[in-house]
């Protein structure tokens, strides 16, 4: 693990094989860490098909696992997509596939709205999304923010509460709108959800406004696992080059 700082923020992230870049953005809500990784049905970072053939960059994000950073009224989504191009920036790379499940999703929707240029191809897992759940979205925002409260206190409870409305009350997927995927230019490969953080309804209409995208909608399981991690390798060999 090694830790990169930027004025007053701190990444912990890891690196492995070589290649073409492939930025993993973890599953876990405001707790989005390397190591949530290891409980997903399919693992980007132990599958052969990314290590042996890509440089993976996987990352904590802000205030979990090993990354830290103060908290402010004015954070939100594109407060998490200027730490991951920073990340980047500092690693040499410019141009990059990005996979990300859960709220990887919005966050991916940000990379490439930031800089289209440096995203080559997406691969969303099980995105998040608005669908009568938002109230359940809030209360892990505050789950979160009650287990690390005592460490900022630079934030007061109106700056905590700006935070959770910049994060999920927003519409469709709370960091990108329906005109944000359907202006989309990178490749997407999104496999579907199924449950009330990730509703199957948002992986479809994903798919369907994106210009550029295919769905997999069974995944997770048995010979739809060993299927789902074929096309991926598949689809990041259709879209990166060395």
């Amino acid at each position: 693990m090694a830790i990169f700082e930027r004025d007053d923020v701190r990444i912990g992230y890891e690196e492995h094989g070589e290649g073409f870049a492939v930025l993993l953005i973890a599953p876990g809500g405001m707790q989005s860490r390397r190591a949530a990784w290891s409980r997903a049905p399919w693992n980007p970072m132990k599958t052969p098909t990314l290590r042996d053939r890509y440089r993976v960059i996987a990352m904590d994000q802000r205030n979990a696992g090993e990354s830290t950073a103060p908290v402010s009224a004015e954070d939100g989504w594109a407060t998490y997509t200027a730490d991951q191009l920073a990340l980047m920036d500092h690693l040499g790379i410019d141009r990059f596939a990005v996979v990300g499940m859960c709220i990887g999703g919005p966050y991916i929707m940000g990379l490439c709205r930031a800089a289209p240029e440096r995203v080559v191809a997406a691969v969303m897992l099980q995105p998040i999304g608005e669908q009568g759940n938002r109230k359940s979205f809030f209360g892990l925002f505050d789950g979160w923010a009650e287990s690390i409260r005592a460490e900022h206190p630079e934030a007061d409870a109106s700056a905590w509460e700006s935070f959770r409305h910049a994060m999920f009350g927003g519409e469709f997927m709370f960091g990108a709108s329906r005109q944000d995927v359907a202006s989309l230019t990178a490749p997407l490969l999104v496999l579907m959800g199924d449950d009330l953080f990730h509703p199957a309804a948002i992986s479809r209409e994903v798919a369907d406004l994106a210009p550029n995208a295919t769905l997999i909608e069974r995944w997770k399981e048995g010979e739809d696992l060993a299927a789902a991690d074929a096309a991926i390798g598949a689809f990041l060999g259709q879209h990166t080059t060395t």
